[in-house]
């Protein structure tokens, strides 16, 4: 039992796995928020641009 125990709390393999877990969670954030951003700057371009072709 103390084989297994001593076996287990070597392993690095979960360790790495959390990391790059924790490492894709950010990325996905980081790019949810690139996207939104700028999702939002076309919209107040758009809008600008269909006032401005309204205007006589």
């Amino acid at each position: 039992m103390s084989k297994v125990l001593k076996s287990f709390l070597k392993n690095e393999d979960g360790a790495a796995l959390l990391e790059y877990t924790v490492l894709l969670g950010i990325l996905l954030v980081t790019v949810i928020a690139s996207i939104s951003s700028v999702g939002s700057w076309i919209d107040t371009k758009w809008s600008k641009m269909v006032t401005d072709l309204g205007k006589p």
